[in-house]
């Protein structure tokens, strides 16, 4: 079993600063196997904004995982962003873009789907492709988890720009052998197989600590994470200063059959009906 805590769009710049000491001490006592972060780190791309950042990840007890966003590479300097659009997220963050974490269970896979020539929507490369393939045929028996910014399918509703080649994206995650799909970019949690490819989990969380709301609080992701199972554990902050669970669903799919689609094997349930089970 792997606990991963998923945090999305933190948005150094434009945060609520009472929730940044409740998220750090909500990862301590949850004392994840990993942190994954899917982009986002900053508001503006400023450098300020990415030494908060790297102050909170220095806070975190556990080993962290982290993939640039859309607001990670400079919006109003346009010369920086086509010459050195990864300077400073690689001198305050980490300098690889996609980075990589392995153990007995898991494969996690960070793509950085950040395309400089088109602010909002992303894209997902064949090298990217090909690295997610080479985990799958290396381990076959693990999960094999991929963090990006953009999601590969918007939920109905969603006004922002898909990513270039959205379709062909979702087959070829599936095709390559991905599991989960962590992503943010749209500042909405949502939990669901992909459309296209039932066979790959969309795991989307909300923005973590930014005042840059969307309908819904700010949210944040546990999973657990087992051969063919998953639980996944919707964390929200509203007025008062403190995350806390508000939903929790269950997905499940067959290990034996190859084209297996995820399944959910219990209806979303609110905090109370979570905790009785």
């Amino acid at each position: 079993m792997r606990r991963i805590l998923h945090l999305s769009d933190l948005h150094f710049g434009r945060t609520r600063p009472d929730l940044l000491d409740p998220l750090v001490a909500l990862a301590a006592d949850l004392s994840p196997d990993l942190v994954a972060i899917s982009g986002d780190f900053t508001q503006r791309a400023r450098r300020s904004q990415f030494v908060e950042a790297a102050r909170f990840l220095d806070r975190l007890r556990s080993p962290w995982l982290g993939v640039p966003g859309n607001h990670d590479i400079s919006l109003d300097n346009v010369l920086v962003r086509l010459l050195d659009p990864w300077g400073r997220y690689r001198n305050l963050i980490h300098d690889d873009l996609s980075p990589r974490h392995e153990d007995e269970e898991i494969s996690v896979i960070g793509l950085n789907t950040v395309n400089r020539y088109a602010h909002q929507a992303g894209r997902i490369g064949r090298a990217q492709l090909r690295a997610i393939a080479g985990a799958h045929e290396e381990n076959p028996q693990k999960t094999v988890v991929v963090v990006m910014h953009h999601p590969p399918e918007h939920p109905n509703g969603s006004t922002k720009r898909p990513m270039r080649h959205s379709s062909k994206g979702v087959a070829a995650l599936m095709t390559a052998g991905a599991d989960i799909v962590l992503s943010g970019h749209l500042h909405n949690a949502h939990v669901a197989p992909l459309t296209a490819a039932p066979g790959v989990l969309l795991v989307q969380a909300g923005t973590g600590l930014s005042t840059r709301l969307r309908d819904e609080p700010n949210t944040l992701n546990l999973l657990t994470i087992e051969p063919g199972h998953v639980r996944v554990d919707r964390y929200a902050a509203f007025a008062a200063p403190g995350f806390e669970v508000i939903e929790t669903a269950w997905f499940g799919r067959d290990l034996g059959n190859a084209e297996a689609h995820w399944e959910r094997l219990s209806p979303s349930l609110p905090r109370e009906a979570a905790q009785s089970t």
